[in-house]
């Protein structure tokens, strides 16, 4: 496999761990799709885990202001999903450290644990491991800016957009694989309802 992994070997590498599957899917917010996408399933092999993350670090090294800040550069994922990708991107950069957000509860905003803190003026790069609506790291975003970090670019893995996705620009967004899931609003709209294939209620 290439230094970066093409998209066809991201995807076969995906479904060979189980991370990338195909059917009928219904998520928590009621959209139906055809596939669903789980990266953790592919994380919790080492190999996948360091070709991945691996990759994704080239990427970000091929952007000159990007390499120029690694000495500097903070990664802030999301808890606990974007860990895996951001421990394995900050070792393969040697960036400088990795901070994490998480929620007390479900209904409650993205929070930084005890003893993390941004300085104001750091470096910082988004990191999860799917982008599929955006809010998560939207909200990720939000909070490091909060806090007077300055935020250079998003990385993720996957970029399986849905159609409510939100856009980052003018910011870069890495990924190394682009997946088009077949969304369906509900399942008065879904095609695959309609043709009563089996449905499987999925969480994100």
């Amino acid at each position: 496999m290439q230094l970066v992994p093409s998209h066809d070997d991201v995807v076969a590498l995906l479904r060979r761990t189980g991370g990338l599957r195909d059917g009928h899917f219904e998520y928590t917010n009621g959209m139906h799709a055809n596939e669903y996408l789980q990266v953790a399933l592919t994380m919790r092999y080492y190999e996948a885990a360091k070709i991945l993350s691996v990759g994704l670090s080239r990427k970000l090294r091929a952007n000159s202001e990007i390499r120029a800040m690694i000495p500097e550069l903070s990664i802030v994922a999301p808890a606990t999903g974007g860990l895996p990708v951001a421990y394995g991107v900050c070792e393969a950069l040697r960036a400088h450290q990795v901070y994490w957000a998480e929620r007390e509860n479900a209904n409650e905003p993205q929070r930084f644990r005890q003893y993390l803190e941004l300085k104001p003026g750091e470096k910082v790069l988004l990191v999860d491991d799917i982008l599929r609506t955006g809010k998560n790291l939207a909200e990720l975003k939000a909070l490091v800016e909060s806090h007077g970090g300055e935020v250079v670019g998003l990385a993720v893995l996957i970029y399986q957009p849905n159609p409510m996705a939100l856009k980052f620009d003018p910011l870069p967004v890495y990924y190394l694989a682009e997946l088009d899931a077949a969304y369906y609003k509900n399942a008065a709209s879904c095609d695959l309802c309609m043709r009563g294939v089996p449905v499987d209620k999925v969480l994100v």
